[in-house]
C-alpha cells in the first residue's frame, strides 16, 4: 500500500489553504476536509485526477492552472494522475461549443499526446505522476457495457447542461455522441477511483457527472476543484491559441518572457496566483509594496516572467531574456537573436506567406490579421495594405508586434 509521505502530514487547515488558493469552487469542503483527515490518520494518499483530451499538440499557460494545483497536491504527498483522454478526444467534448466538434483520428490524437508529457514534466514530478490513458478501461467496453452505463444518467439531466439547452433553442443539432461524451469522462471516475478530481469552471457538469456515476455504482463520491479559465494577453478573453492571446508552454524563452511583460499590471497578481510557485504571504508583500509605491509593478513583472522562462526552459534562459527585453524595450536596440530568412529570388512574394513560412506568424491568416491590426512594418514603415509583395534580392527589417522580428537577407 502507498504511503503518505511526510509532507502530507500537514495539518488539515493547513493543506486546504494550499489547495484552496485561486480556485474557484469546491465541492464539498466538509467532505474535502474529512477525506484529507482520513489520509492523514490511514497514511494513505488521495488519489488526484485531472484529464486532458490531447486535441492539439502544444498546451500553453492556460492549461497548466490544473497543472500547478496538480503540482501542489503532489508536493503535499497525494497521488496525482494524469489522465490522457484518448479515447474521449476521439468523441470531442462539446463544453463551450455552439456546433459539433470534428472528432480527430487515433492517429491524431497520438501524434498531439507525444508531446504532452514532455511538457507536463516541466511542472509536475515525472517520478510521482501516474500516467493514465482512458482508453484502456473504453477500448474493452462492450455494447452491452455501454447501455448499462448510459442506464445510470437520464436525459432530463443531461440536457439540462447549458451548451445543450443553447444549441436546442436555436435549433441546432446535438449528436447523440455528444450526450455520451460527459458519461465516459465521469466513468473514468469510476474505473480510476479518484478521490478528487480537477478541472477548469467550464467542465463543472462533466466533473459533477462523474460524482453521479460514482454513487451509482456505489462508491464514495469524488471531491470537486475547478479552477478559473486563465484570461489570455488581453485580458479579456480566456487564453486561446486561435484568439492570438496565448504564451505557449514551448515558445521561445525570450518570446515568452515578452508576452508575459505585455500583460496588464492587474492581470499580473491573477497570473501569479494561479501560476506562480511564490508562497501567499509573499504574493501578499510584494501586493503591498506595489500598492505603497515601495516596488515598481514593472520589476515585479520581471520577477514572474522569469519564474515561468525558468521553468520551461532555464534559468540562464530566463536571465537572458530579462536582457533582451531590456536591451530592446528600454535602450530601444534591437535584439540580438534576430531571425533571418535569405531572400527567395527575383521575384515577388506576398509578406503574409513570408512570414507564415518563417514561422514569425504561426499562419497566413494570423499574419493577415496582424496587419489589419496595424502590427506590421517593414523598414519602420507600417504595412497598410494586406496584399503587399515584398520585392526579391533585397534586403528587409519586418516587425510584427513588439516582440517578433525578421531579417531578410540577400
Amino acid at each position: 500500500m502507498t504511503i503518505l509521505s511526510h509532507e502530507a502530514m500537514t495539518s488539515v487547515q493547513e493543506q486546504l489553504k494550499i489547495i484552496k488558493r485561486g480556485t474557484s469552487e469546491v465541492i464539498e469542503e466538509k467532505n474535502l476536509a474529512r477525506a484529507l483527515e482520513k489520509s492523514i490518520k490511514t497514511g494513505k494518499p488521495l488519489r488526484v485526477k485531472a484529464g486532458f483530451d490531447p486535441t492539439a499538440p502544444d498546451l500553453h499557460l492556460g492549461h497548466t492552472v490544473l497543472l500547478q494545483k496538480m503540482k501542489q497536491f503532489q508536493e503535499l504527498g497525494h497521488e496525482v494522475v494524469f489522465l490522457i483522454g484518448d479515447f474521449t478526444g476521439m468523441i470531442g467534448d462539446p463544453t463551450g461549443k455552439s456546433e459539433t466538434r470534428k472528432s480527430l483520428t487515433p492517429e491524431e490524437i497520438k501524434e498531439n499526446a507525444k508531446t504532452y508529457l514532455e511538457q507536463v514534466y516541466k511542472i509536475l514530478n515525472k517520478n510521482k505522476t501516474v500516467v493514465m490513458y482512458n482508453s484502456e478501461w473504453m477500448n474493452k467496453f462492450s455494447s452491452t457495457d455501454m447501455i448499462n452505463l448510459a442506464a445510470r444518467y437520464t436525459v432530463a439531466r443531461m440536457i439540462e447542461r447549458d451548451d445543450f439547452q443553447k444549441r436546442l433553442s436555436n435549433n441546432q443539432p446535438v449528436s447523440i455522441h455528444e450526450l455520451l461524451y460527459p458519461l465516459i469522462q465521469g466513468y473514468d471516475s469510476v474505473a480510476m477511483k479518484s478521490d478528487i478530481e480537477l478541472g477548469g469552471t467550464d467542465q463543472k457538469f462533466n466533473l459533477l457527472v462523474g460524482r453521479d456515476l460514482q454513487r451509482a455504482y456505489q462508491m464514495e463520491p469524488q471531491n470537486i476543484i475547478t479552477m478559473p479559465l486563465l484570461e489570455g494577453t488581453d485580458g479579456i478573453q480566456k487564453m486561446s491559441k486561435s484568439l492570438g492571446n496565448s504564451i505557449g508552454v514551448m515558445d521561445p524563452p525570450g518570446e515568452m518572457f515578452g508576452k508575459i511583460m505585455s500583460i496588464s499590471d492587474d492581470l499580473m497578481w491573477r497570473y501569479f496566483e494561479l501560476l506562480s510557485d511564490i508562497a501567499s504571504s509573499d504574493l501578499k508583500t510584494l501586493r503591498d509594496k506595489a500598492v505603497s509605491g515601495e516596488m515598481n509593478p514593472k520589476n515585479i513583472k520581471v520577477q514572474l516572467g522569469k519564474e515561468l522562462v525558468a521553468r520551461y526552459h532555464s534559468e540562464e534562459a530566463a536571465e537572458q531574456a530579462a536582457q533582451e527585453f531590456e536591451n530592446v524595450f528600454k535602450d530601444k536596440n534591437l535584439p540580438t537573436d534576430i531571425p533571418t530568412l535569405k531572400t527567395w529570388g527575383a521575384e515577388p512574394r506576398w509578406i503574409g506567406k513570408v512570414l507564415a513560412d518563417s514561422k514569425v506568424c504561426p499562419s497566413t491568416s494570423d499574419a493577415k490579421r496582424m496587419i489589419k491590426q496595424g502590427a506590421v512594418s517593414v523598414d519602420g514603415e507600417k504595412v497598410t495594405d494586406e496584399n503587399l509583395a515584398l520585392n526579391g534580392n533585397q534586403e528587409y527589417l519586418i516587425k510584427v508586434g513588439k516582440k517578433r522580428f525578421l531579417k531578410i537577407t540577400t
